[in-house]
């Protein structure tokens, strides 16, 4: 089997689409570069001992068409040709894929290089804008996503088209600032002694933060599940709840500011995911954009850059699919990391 490492070489409909998370699996067919894609419902990872049995029982056994091809998103490091995920037991393996499900082609990407795909052409009805700043630019932009972890990915806009730039951004460093920041921050969980941004901007990171609020004004937790914070919170039925997802709001626009400024991002900056989407009333609330624009001495250029929630429900499907469907206007670095038969 060999290995392609050019973005221009088009995939053989019908396409598979795939996004693996820790939890669910979401899978779509893709029939041609016209079509609309054809949604399954989402997949337990769970309920399956492999990626293949997955697809076989939840997709294929679903449907009549066949695809020649697979996207696949993963949270999870590309090296080689057995892929483990992150957060739960399964391991792609694109030779086997090949071998068992007929696929000819398999192209295996980061989570967040899809999301990145998708903010390239989301419209309106799929994104939420937070702040005035409202100029629709087509420049490079980024995306944040608190959810299990923190994932980070970048979109360059260059010559005309867009290339995806994945790494590690939510393993980052997040500081105090304020004098509350520094009351609080010695009692935040760390990791060898340092606060990453993950450790604050996740599901779990909710419940750190909450936690080092409580230490730090001397009362007992009553709530260990970020859901439970988080509906307190929108409710305003417990204080330290409303000011955990406030500085919450307020840290995630300070890294999403930061992010502006590394990635010169006119084009704007998108927060996607779970969390983004729940928390949307607090994100509404001025903290997250006064701590977004709040970037002395660029504050003026921060404050005309447009700052999205993500509403599009399933965003790295349509990411995979904007890129099946016109490869050639991406980027997309494909070495060692499609197989074909």
């Amino acid at each position: 089997m060999s290995m392609l490492n050019t973005s221009d070489a088009h995939l053989p409909f019908p396409i598979l689409i795939g996004d693996i998370g820790g939890t669910n699996a979401r899978f779509s067919i893709l029939p041609d570069a016209s079509a609309e894609a054809i949604n399954f419902p989402n997949v337990r990872t769970a309920d399956f001992t492999t990626i293949d049995e997955a697809i076989r029982n939840g997709v294929l056994a679903k449907t009549d068409m066949r695809p020649r091809a697979a996207i696949l998103a993963v949270a999870g490091p590309i090296n080689g040709d057995e892929i483990p995920l992150t957060n739960c037991d399964w391991v792609v393996r694109p030779h086997t894929m090949i071998e068992v499900l007929g696929i000819e082609d398999v192209l295996v990407i980061n989570d967040f290089e899809a999301q990145a795909l998708a903010i390239s052409s989301l419209g309106d009805g799929e994104r939420e804008l937070i702040g005035s700043a409202s100029k629709e630019i087509v420049a490079s932009r980024v995306v944040l996503g608190p959810g299990t972890g923190l994932g980070v990915g970048g979109l360059v806009h260059v010559q005309g088209g867009w290339i995806p730039v994945p790494g590690e951004g939510g393993h980052v460093d997040l500081g105090p600032r304020s004098k509350r920041d520094l009351e609080i921050f010695p009692y935040v969980e760390t990791i060898e002694g340092r606060v990453s941004a993950e450790q604050i901007l996740s599901g779990r990171g909710i419940v750190h933060l909450y936690r080092a609020i409580c230490k730090a004004d001397g009362i007992d937790p009553k709530y260990s599940d970020p859901a439970d914070i988080t509906s307190h919170a929108l409710a305003g039925s417990d204080a330290t709840a409303v000011e955990t997802i406030s500085l919450f709001s307020t840290y995630l626009g300070r890294l999403a500011g930061d992010l502006a400024m590394i990635f010169m991002t006119k084009g704007g900056v998108y927060l996607s995911g779970g969390i983004s989407q729940k928390i949307l009333p607090a994100l509404r609330q001025p903290e997250f954009r006064a701590a977004f624009e709040d970037k002395a001495p660029h504050s003026h250029w921060l404050k005309a850059i447009p700052t999205y929630v993500v509403t599009h429900p399933l965003a790295a499907l349509a990411g995979l699919s904007f890129y099946a469907r016109e490869p050639a206007r991406f980027g997309l670095s494909t070495e060692g990391r499609r197989w074909r038969s």
